[in-house]
């Protein structure tokens, strides 16, 4: 099958210019900059005009919650949701039922997404107290990285042993990525909180609870580990100004999410749980340090932490109120959000949602639009208004925290592996896409 794709505007590699991809099967076999157009038939042409042509989206850090937990979520739906929010790759995290802590656990996963997933897939693996002795037998072409619940998780995914910690970070060779936020101070906090406001504290004390010291300190740790051991530490989801001060992007790469980076504790007012995430969302000076951060190198990747509930798995506040919120669908569009009002440029943006996440994790050949790489590819169109409405949405929770919000980009469509996966506000439920292979 050969496809064209002409008439859009490519940003790719830190330039933006007029071109044309030509796609054979699944894979770029031609980039022709300017207005010339190949002479060849095509079993398919696509007009981008008027559209910019992006890499597809890599999301490094996604919750799709099957198994065990597909009330709230399965590969099937949020795949759906990546392919209409651009997104053409997605790591998927460890605290599912059962946990993707053991060989067969995670052989599960893979077996799973091949029979399920619209868009490009690969899991993380996740470290215990216990499981150590299980990394070496780990193929590090198929998986990201480790995940590491550094002072906070529920289940046994909590390491907390300094001793584990230490040979954690002292054998590994993968990428370790640390969710990091201090138990005995989140704690600490609750206890105190409980005794001022009542046993299911309001929201708004969410960012008091699991605090800046809570992050700060946990990812002190982390990274002091890493120092010390020369392990390559990613850290997840950070949400504080303070964090920002350990981060040397030469030796410690860090994730800031769409959420941290879009919204501040000034939206519990209006938005309530339903922004309740971990670490919690937090100042507006915290949200300005880490949009400031996009351009100064101190954040390598955006990521979601996409985690749906169910709007009733959401009720009540701090204690009762589960924390994550789907973002995957809207990700990109909210992004662009953000170069619209000059806080980073567009070819900024593709470099920390498409060829960061690729270069951090040795992706092979995707991420970038580039010759004989996988012609995985976004079209987005400027300019255009429309409002994010519950009819939209594709995850399996049907909410969003920007429903009723009205973006000014659209994604026009979606290609994985040269497929159109989604245009027209249709996802093609019948494609099947393939696992990320690594280094």
């Amino acid at each position: 099958m050969r496809t064209v794709v002409q008439g859009g505007t490519i940003v790719n590699e830190g330039k933006t210019f007029d071109g044309t991809i030509v796609i054979e099967d699944s894979k770029i076999t031609q980039i022709i900059q300017g207005h010339t157009y190949p002479e060849a038939s095509f079993d398919e042409v696509i007009d981008a005009s008027g559209c910019f042509v992006l890499p597809g989206i890599i999301d490094d850090h996604v919750h799709f919650r099957e198994p065990g937990l597909t009330e709230k979520a399965d590969i099937d739906t949020e795949s759906r949701a990546a392919a209409a929010g651009g997104v053409t790759t997605y790591f998927d995290m460890p605290n599912t039922v059962p946990q993707t802590t053991t060989l067969e656990a995670l052989e599960e996963k893979f077996a799973l997404a091949a029979q399920k997933s619209h868009v490009n897939y690969s899991f993380f693996f996740g470290a215990t107290n216990d499981n150590l002795a299980l990394f070496p037998q780990l193929d590090s072409h198929r998986i990201p990285g480790i995940k590491l619940f550094m002072g906070s998780s529920t289940g046994n995914m909590l390491v907390d042993r300094r001793e584990s910690l230490e040979q954690l970070f002292s054998s590994l060779k993968l990428p370790i990525m640390a969710h990091c936020e201090d138990t005995a101070i989140i704690n600490r906090n609750m206890a105190q909180a409980k005794q001022l406001y009542g046993d299911d504290p309001k929201v708004i004390h969410h960012p008091e609870i699991r605090s800046e010291e809570a992050c700060y300190e946990s990812t002190r740790l982390a990274v002091e580990l890493a120092r010390k051991h020369h392990a390559r530490l990613h850290i997840a989801h950070l949400s504080t100004a303070r964090e920002l001060e350990l981060i040397d992007p030469s030796l410690i790469t860090a994730e800031a999410t769409v959420s941290h980076l879009y919204f501040c504790d000034r939206d519990y007012a209006n938005l309530g749980t339903r922004i309740k995430c971990n670490p919690a969302i937090k100042t507006e000076r915290d949200r300005e340090a880490l949009q400031r951060a996009l351009t100064d190198g101190r954040i390598t990747v955006i990521g979601t932490d996409h985690a749906p509930h169910l709007l009733s798995q959401k009720e009540g506040g701090c204690a009762k109120a589960v924390s994550g919120m789907p973002m995957i669908q809207f990700s990109l569009v909210t992004m662009l959000e953000l170069v619209d009002n000059g806080i980073l440029s567009l070819e900024r943006l593709v470099e920390l949602m498409c060829h960061n996440p690729a270069r951090l994790f040795e992706v092979r050949h995707r991420g970038y639009i580039r010759e004989g790489y996988q012609a995985d590819l976004v079209l987005v169109r400027p300019n255009t208004a429309w409002v994010c409405t519950k009819s939209v949405i594709q995850s399996k929770c049907g909410w969003s925290p920007m429903e009723g919000h009205m973006f000014l980009w659209r994604i026009e469509r979606t290609l994985c592996n040269g497929h159109t996966v989604y245009t027209d506000g249709k996802v093609d439920t019948s494609y099947i896409a393939q696992p990320v292979t690594f280094r």
